[in-house]
């Protein structure tokens, strides 16, 4: 598979390995700091390393992450984020059984509740330093159909202009960047 090619993730359960928090902290730590142990990343989320080896498994059991052989000694393992598609899309709920679907509003919900906190950070983040806090809002009427387009522009966009820490030039940082459409009220 094409690395900017879209790769849907709707197995379930792949889709609910990321459908908790406590894993979802854990992959952005890896993605954003690089690679760490179950004990560097208990230490960081305030959790027995017994229980971040276990989600560290279920993450490695679905292919998120990999564990670095040449760096790991004894009990000691290193792990990092695995190559995987940096275009990841979700299922629509259709796409799923209705037993699996409850699983993609967890997934959704922990993803919501990541992006308020993320928010709540902004207003500070701003005042820190504008330039590298940026936020656009705004409204506009498209069909379903240029509401895809748009969507698989921004996406194409994202990853043109994104790169993994090994290839970025000196003075790039690693960014959040969130977008969400939905529907407007007419009133």
């Amino acid at each position: 598979m094409k690395d900017d090619e879209p790769f849907l993730l709707d197995d379930p359960d792949r889709l609910k390995a990321l459908a908790h928090p406590m894993r979802r902290r854990m992959l952005t730590h890896l993605n954003i700091h690089g690679p760490a142990t179950s004990t560097t990343l208990g230490e960081l989320l305030g959790a027995k390393t017994g229980t971040t080896s276990y989600h560290l498994r279920q993450l490695e059991k679905y292919g998120f992450i990999e564990e670095i052989p040449e760096r790991s000694t004894g009990r000691e393992r290193w792990w990092r984020r695995a190559d995987t598609p940096r275009d990841m899309r979700l299922p629509t709920p259709d796409q799923l059984a209705p037993e699996d679907r409850a699983v993609l509003m967890e997934f959704h919900r922990i993803g919501l509740e990541e992006d308020r906190a993320l928010l709540e950070r902004f207003p500070a983040a701003y005042r820190a330093d504008p330039d590298w806090a940026k936020g656009s809002r705004g409204v506009a009427r498209m069909t379903k159909q240029e509401l895809n387009d748009f969507h698989n522009e921004y996406v194409a966009l994202l990853l043109r202009y994104s790169r993994p820490a090994d290839e970025a030039p000196p003075d790039a940082r690693p960014l959040y960047v969130r977008f969400f459409t939905l529907p407007a009220d007419e009133d």
